[in-house]
């Protein structure tokens, strides 16, 4: 029997290693969250991924939302439109794929408080490699009204994530 619980352990060491690994092969950099005001529900996510080898943002969660998803925004005949992103976000191996404003980004929607700058947001980031293989990555990130300097890719268009909310849209500056 204890040969068993033995194989057993070693079995499962083995496996949360090959995970610890595979994560390891994706780099997160510059992740902060939009700070919210009070009563607005939704609210967006940036980092950069830096995927060692190929694969694919398919996930993400959060226990301060309600829903969690990897959307894009972009310009459709001057309208804005923005939606999640079937399938997953492809991370090509070895190149820096930006979720920022005006792009690529996560939002968490159906928030549970308010997000105040000066606090964190734990979330869980959900990829699956070229084999099909899911893996997931634990972060803190910090609440930032803006963007933190390391993430300042030149001018970047202002994106208002309240219409996922019950606040009126604000115009850009």
């Amino acid at each position: 029997m204890k040969f068993k619980t033995l194989m057993t352990s070693v079995a499962l060491a083995a496996t949360a290693f090959a995970c610890a690994a595979h994560a390891a092969a994706i780099e997160v950099e510059n992740a902060w969250v939009r700070a919210t005001v009070k009563g607005q529900l939704a609210t967006g996510a940036f980092m950069t991924l830096t995927a060692k080898e190929g694969a694919r943002l398919v996930g993400v969660s959060s226990p301060v939302a309600g829903v969690s998803q990897v959307h894009e925004m972009t310009m459709d005949a001057g309208i804005m439109k923005m939606g999640e992103v079937k399938g997953g976000l492809d991370l090509p191996a070895g190149k820096a794929v930006a979720l920022k404003s005006g792009g690529y980004h996560l939002m968490l929607m159906d928030l549970k408080s308010t997000l105040l700058q000066g606090t964190s947001v734990p979330l869980t980031l959900v990829f699956k490699d070229a084999k099909g293989v899911e893996s997931k990555v634990e972060l803190t990130v910090p609440v930032a009204a803006v963007a933190p300097a390391g993430m300042a890719h030149g001018k970047e268009a202002p994106m208002d994530h309240s219409m996922h909310g019950n606040m009126p849209a604000k115009k850009a500056p």
